[in-house]
């Protein structure tokens, strides 16, 4: 057709129209190609930079040499305010979103599942939409929380999408905010009764939704939130489902307990699929959009510490799943712990990731984990790149549990975080510390990892707040190194009698979860947040640094002339092409929120700046009108929550 209309041209002696028609078609052509590359480098389409999750970016203007000149270029108000001004009995939630930017506008959504559009080099809202979860006054057992939403387009037309903290998937415009009517229902899909086999009865804050959808190939993909700690034998369904992004139609649903005549469902003994909830994907998703293909990180099975009513290893849960996203096909698993009764869920996103291993390039996702460990795999056949193999396990002597004789360890790299108690775990910055914390000491059952809970409280180290979390972990392409900020947060649980009588045990944590040690300072010794520096080419940790500082102003050591000991908050991470940035969580009602750079070759801290609260969701960077900016959203169960953007004078 092309060559036809140049002929006519040519015929007609139309020569300058068709100069013009060639020059127009390189020029757009090269317009399009400047756009994609700026996009890739200049922007952050998804919630964790792509969908990838590797939290990097190429940017360099922010750089070693100037990030001490970092000053607030602005900052934005949530608009859950104006609604804790209305509903005063409303309490504010947690903060933990990382916002996307496309096309000079940012995305976020708020605790209150709120979204709203920000112009990216002011800060100046551009609209916002309220789905009026509100109302719910609690969501989530956690109450308002919320991550970020997610983005898709298809010529001129763009999509933001949420899941929102009361189970509605809702698509609104990108351009005004509003709903789309022709997507499900009014522009929403009802997420509590669309695809799932099991109709979910109960609470408001038993089900919900706080990670942002995942969308590849015009599929939208949700997991779910379902309430850590059981209400009935029959909890909701952790099924993962896929909609079509352009009519919001249920295309697909994945089992992740897999039902009568489905792959793994013998792995259920006695009929526990019947009636076993959760194994939910909680954490946000990855994938790859080449590949056509979603990774999901899902979780322990009801109940997370005893697992008697659900005998055998119960796959999908404690997996990592790769579908196909089209048709929600699962293409390969890896079931991270059989059986699992820690609460050890996969809790982020996994990294795709391309490393050269022996030389030999590979395609390769790697996940995280709450217990410390970083599974490597070929992201196209699920093959491990290093072996991880079967090692024998405490068992429990509990009646009516059975837990798996043997869990499997990888072999590389090596954990990230302290994994199981021994007594050289416990502090002894002094003689009088040691002494004290080894008196604390036996008030518990401890061993190796995996030793299972019993009716003496029993130690989990590092415990299922530590390790490894929600915010994941930031890889660079460039160098194949892979940055885990993992805390070290030890747990003690026993296991009470059934109030339900439906089970002869329940979940009962001890000690009111976290152990206190000697004086009011942690049992055992630093440092308690890090970020280990893993080169994923090798298998090899190459540096770790301690993030924050811990308790150091406490009576007992604060004379001590100690190393850094590291913060029990939660870090998140954002990585550019030279400097890692790392916020901090509450540890304390002491405790400082502090924003940091680093040095990413070496770990050494090169800026730092105190925010008004604690840092919850990753950080992000883009380009707007020639600028960088970095990003961080903070605020943690009262006000403000803020969205900080920070540039170059």
């Amino acid at each position: 057709m092309f060559m036809l209309k140049l002929r006519q041209l040519l015929n007609a002696q139309r020569w300058q129209t068709v100069i013009v028609l060639l020059l127009a078609g390189l020029v757009a052509g090269s317009l399009l190609a400047t756009a994609r590359s700026a996009g890739s480098i200049g922007e952050w389409p998804a919630y964790g930079g792509d969908n990838r999750s590797g939290k990097y970016s190429r940017l360099d203007q922010i750089n070693q040499q100037n990030v001490q000149r970092l000053q607030v270029a602005w900052k934005w108000e949530s608009p859950d305010g104006a609604v804790l001004k209305q509903h005063p009995d409303l309490r504010p939630g947690e903060f933990q979103v990382t916002p996307l930017m496309i096309g000079g506008v940012l995305y976020t959504s708020t605790a209150m599942s709120q979204v709203a559009a920000i112009e990216a080099a002011t800060g100046r809202t551009k609209w916002v939409f309220d789905p009026e979860t509100w109302r719910v006054k609690s969501p989530t057992i956690k109450g308002f929380m919320h991550r970020g939403v997610a983005y898709w387009s298809a010529g001129s037309e763009a999509r933001i999408f949420i899941a929102t903290g009361d189970s509605r998937l809702i698509a609104l415009d990108a351009e005004t905010g509003k709903k789309l009517t022709q997507f499900g229902e009014n522009g929403e899909v009802n997420l509590r009764k669309i695809g799932l086999y099991r109709e979910i009865t109960g609470p408001a804050d038993l089900y919900g939704h706080t990670s942002p959808p995942l969308v590849c190939r015009d599929v939208v993909i949700v997991g779910s939130y379902i309430k850590d700690r059981t209400n009935t034998r029959q909890m909701p369904p952790g099924d993962v489902r896929g909609f079509d992004a352009r009519t919001g139609k249920l295309l697909w649903t994945f089992h992740t307990v897999p039902q009568k005549g489905e792959f793994g469902n013998e792995t259920w003994l006695n009929d526990s699929w019947k009636y076993t909830g959760s194994t939910n994907v909680w954490a946000p998703m990855s994938a790859d959009d080449e590949l056509g293909y979603v990774y999901l990180p899902v979780s322990t099975p009801t109940n997370n510490f005893f697992g008697g009513e659900r005998p055998g290893d119960g796959l999908f849960g404690d997996s990592l799943v790769c579908l196909e996203a089209k048709t929600g096909k699962r293409v390969w698993h890896f079931q991270m712990i059989h059986h699992g009764i820690w609460d050890y869920d996969n809790p982020a996103a996994p990294n795709l990731i391309d490393i050269k291993v022996n030389g030999r390039p590979v395609k390769a996702v790697a996940q995280v984990t709450k217990q410390g460990f970083c599974y490597v795999f070929d992201r196209v056949t699920g093959k491990p790149i290093w072996p991880i193999v079967e090692r024998p396990v405490p068992q429990s002597q509990i009646d009516g549990e059975r837990t798996s004789p043997t869990q499997p360890f990888p072999t590389k790299p090596p954990a990230f975080d302290r994994q199981g108690v021994t007594v050289d775990d416990l502090i002894d910055f002094t003689p009088e510390l040691r002494a004290e914390a080894l008196e604390i000491l036996k008030k518990y059952e401890y061993g190796p990892l995996y030793t299972p809970p019993g009716k003496t409280p029993v130690i989990f180290m590092p415990g299922v707040l530590g390790g490894a979390n929600w915010n994941g972990a930031a890889f660079d392409p460039e160098t194949g190194m892979l940055y885990v900020p993992s805390t070290t947060l030890p747990l003690a649980l026993g296991l009470g009698p059934s109030a339900g009588g439906e089970s002869d045990f329940s979940a009962e944590i001890a000690g009111g979860g976290l152990i206190s040690g000697p004086r009011g300072l942690p049992l055992f010794k630093p440092p308690y947040g890090r970020i280990p520096a893993i080169d994923l080419n090798r298998g090899e940790i190459r540096w770790m640094t301690p993030v924050g500082d811990g308790p150091r102003n406490n009576a007992a050591i604060k004379h001590l002339n100690l190393g850094p000991l590291g913060s029990m908050g939660r870090i998140a991470t954002l990585l550019t092409k030279t400097l890692l940035f790392a916020g901090e969580g509450p540890q304390g009602p002491s405790s400082a929120p502090v924003f940091r750079a680093f040095d990413k070759a070496t770990g050494k801290v090169v800026w730092e700046y105190t925010l008004e609260a604690h840092v919850l969701g990753a950080p992000m960077t883009y380009l707007a009108g020639g600028k960088q900016y970095i990003v961080v959203s903070s605020g943690y169960q009262k006000w403000p929550h803020q969205l900080v953007a920070f540039s170059l004078p």
